[in-house]
């Protein structure tokens, strides 16, 4: 397996609020930009996914903050697939300081398969090539890559 890098992000202005903390909206975007860099990294963007054909719809998304990010403070975002089973996936995520390793945020999202119409799709049986890049990184601690 070729090693996956982490997403790495800068903490823009915009993203703070009055207290100069990153607003709590942000994490869920931070979680979106690290699945699309994992596919990426994968080598199926979700460009090519939707070009041929599938969605990766959000069910849900949560986020526990433990300690706030900051201005210019750069960030790391760890996505985990927890769960597969060719329709339904569930990622989950540790945000860290990469200055000091300290554990920002952890969260979560759940997701399903569509086609272009909002139909679920089985990738194992319609899209085996899709399937096999989630299937060969489910439990997958990108930490230790």
């Amino acid at each position: 397996m070729d090693k996956i890098d982490l997403y790495e992000h800068r903490v823009s202005y915009y993203e703070t609020d009055q207290m100069g903390i990153v607003h709590h909206s942000n994490y869920i975007r931070w979680f979106e930009d690290a699945r699309v860099d994992f596919l990426e990294k994968a080598g199926f963007s979700y460009k090519k996914m939707e070009e041929t054909g599938v969605m990766i719809v959000v069910l849900g998304a949560s986020c526990q903050y433990k300690v706030p990010a900051r201005y210019e403070d750069r960030v790391v975002v760890i996505p985990k697939i927890s769960e597969f089973n060719g329709l339904k996936l569930k990622v989950t995520y540790r945000v860290l300081n990469k200055a000091d390793g300290t554990l920002l945020a952890t969260g979560e999202t759940s997701h399903c398969f569509t086609d272009l119409n909002l139909k679920p799709v089985r990738t194992k049986k319609d899209y085996p090539e899709i399937y096999k890049i989630f299937y060969d990184y489910i439990d997958v601690d990108l930490d230790k890559l």
